[in-house]
């Protein structure tokens, strides 16, 4: 289970998996292992569709698809990934990301569920928010400041992950990804609109950033 912290943590370790390690690189061996895949884009039916379940756990195939998920999520530097962008029908996603007092979390989760906050107890944070399958337009989107999403490792073992801040924003975004919905889904029309074309206006330079990253990384 993950180590709690409050909203100023003393403790910085990084996060690995929910649990606080003493030393960590600065490449996650998932990505160093990993090949790059493309990356599926906002129009493709696959991010529409809500993902199924993982139940192929401890195998190779699953293991190889977490390595290649952090190498993917490296090259197109984001904070994380949901199997569904890179066009993988399954529950998962995975996680490297900095909050905003310093803690790197890092990690992967196989059927994740969020759990429900009581009304009473909801804080919403509005702050800008971008996404890998939506490349270039960002956009300020009201999230819960804090965030428990409970599921499993690759080899089936359960987890909790616990996040605050934007690594709780990261677990819902990513959530929301395997239920087939994107952030764009959360803004007004006109926004959605207006995101839309920013994205066929700048999509193509944020490919070649990309492409060029993975060639540099041997990618």
């Amino acid at each position: 289970m993950t180590v709690p912290f409050d909203d100023t943590p003393q403790d910085r370790r990084v996060r690995v998996m929910g649990e606080p390690v003493d030393s960590y690189p600065r490449v996650p061996p998932e990505a160093e292992r990993g090949a790059v895949r493309r990356i599926t884009v906002a129009g493709e039916e696959i991010l529409r569709r809500r993902c199924r379940e993982v139940t192929g756990f401890g195998t190779p195939e699953l293991s190889w698809l977490v390595d290649d998920m952090f190498a993917t999520n490296r090259v197109a530097e984001g904070a994380g990934l949901a199997a569904n962008q890179v066009d993988v029908d399954l529950r998962l996603f995975v996680w490297d990301i900095v909050d905003e007092w310093g803690v790197r979390h890092v990690g992967h989760i196989a059927n994740p569920v969020l759990e429900e906050v009581p009304a009473e107890r909801r804080s919403l944070v509005e702050e800008s928010e971008g996404c890998l399958s939506v490349p270039g337009p960002y956009r300020v989107v009201p999230r819960l400041d804090h965030a428990v999403v409970r599921g499993y490792d690759m080899n089936g073992e359960p987890l909790v992950i616990e996040g605050r801040g934007y690594f709780a924003r990261c677990l819902q975004h990513e959530t929301d990804h395997l239920r087939g919905h994107l952030y764009l889904d959360r803004l007004a029309q006109r926004d959605r609109k207006t995101a839309l074309r920013e994205m066929a206006a700048s999509k193509d330079e944020v490919f070649a950033r990309r492409a060029a990253l993975a060639g540099k990384l041997g990618k």
